[in-house]
């Protein structure tokens, strides 16, 4: 546990839980979060990445508290909670973003391996989830941040148990939200859609095809993401985020034409998702049955080595944030144009 020196019941700030925290999206959100002087439970298995990431929460000026668990674990998961809560008091927000992968076509991915991407990717979100509403209900407040993908709406070849686990989150969400609407609760569960992003993920997946692996462009940095996560805690109320004009891109187009789609990513899919160059899979050491950094004592940190070509932002990053101000300008725009074309008509019969 490392802790900074206010307390549980200080008034500064969220209590904010974030699971996959060591790496990635989550070690970026982690020190959004902090920024904004919130306290920080950091959930993941991997002790160097944990280590690092409350040094990173504390130089952001937030409190951070570490807690090692296996998402995949329920009862575990339950732990970790009232670890959270008995720390800092309460549990503001619950962010979900712990996953594991496995890059190769399906029938090359055993039985044992699909199971263990699901109860990770997707599992440990209902059990996250689960262990939130525990201490959110009976406090009528909260927000829960599923972290997702295009890839929830738009399969993907070679990553069958993680498309399989995003879909799945995007169901259970839904069914989840409608539910809390239902009771008339001020619980709130949204979703982040998330692009290609450039983080350790693709030096963690097991790899079985002949390249290394790699997102496919274009390719955003964690930090866009966790702007997004940060928003998205703070405005429940709406649904679904998308980031970055492809996942935008992606899903509309799998919405208008999905079989197109298919034989699209059927033909241009297994390369785009390879660095030829890179012969003998990643030669990393995978974080599926271990964390990444256990035995190795390396810690990742929040980008992967795609720094060269990943983007800082995006339009539609700003557009998700703020479309009440677009829609509001859109119609503010409409009714200029439409009192222009009356005006015209006047003249044109004056």
């Amino acid at each position: 546990m490392v802790r900074a020196p206010w307390g549980p019941q200080a008034g500064k700030g969220r209590t904010v839980v974030v699971t996959g925290a060591s790496g990635g999206v989550g070690r970026a959100a982690a020190r959004a979060f902090a920024a904004r002087g919130d306290r920080v439970a950091l959930l993941a298995r991997g002790r160097e990445g944990l280590a690092a990431a409350a040094d990173d929460v504390q130089r952001a000026g937030g409190e951070a508290l570490v807690v090692s668990v296996d998402m995949a674990d329920a009862q575990a998961v339950e732990d970790a909670a009232q670890k959270v809560a008995d720390a800092f008091g309460r549990i503001d927000v619950w962010v979900n973003n712990a996953f594991a992968g496995v890059f190769a076509p399906f029938t090359d991915i055993t039985p044992d391996e699909f199971r263990r991407v699901t109860e990770v990717t997707y599992l440990g979100y209902v059990f996250g989830t689960r262990a939130a509403l525990r201490h959110m209900l009976p406090r009528n407040r909260g927000t829960i941040v599923q972290v997702g993908s295009a890839l929830a709406y738009r399969g993907v070849p070679l990553q069958s148990a993680y498309c399989g686990a995003k879909h799945a989150i995007q169901g259970f969400n839904e069914s989840l939200r409608c539910e809390l609407l239902h009771s008339g609760s001020r619980v709130r569960t949204t979703m982040v859609q998330l692009p290609a992003v450039n983080t350790p993920q693709f030096e963690w997946v097991l790899n079985r095809m002949p390249g290394r692996a790699r997102p496919v462009a274009p390719v955003y940095q964690p930090e866009v993401a966790a702007r997004a996560i940060v928003h998205a805690a703070g405005h429940g109320r709406r649904r679904e985020y998308w980031v970055g004009g492809s996942t935008a891109a992606t899903l509309v187009a799998n919405a208008v034409a999905p079989a197109f789609l298919d034989r699209y990513l059927a033909r241009s899919g297994f390369d785009a998702q390879q660095e030829a160059s890179a012969a003998g899979g990643n030669g990393g050491p995978g974080n599926l049955w271990s964390p990444a950094d256990g035995p190795h004592g390396h810690d990742f940190g929040a980008h992967g080595r795609f720094d060269g070509e990943a983007m800082d932002g995006d339009p539609q990053e700003w557009v998700s944030r703020n479309r009440g101000r677009v829609g509001a300008g859109l119609l503010a725009a409409a009714g200029v144009g439409a009192a222009v074309t009356a005006g015209l008509r006047r003249r044109g019969h004056g």
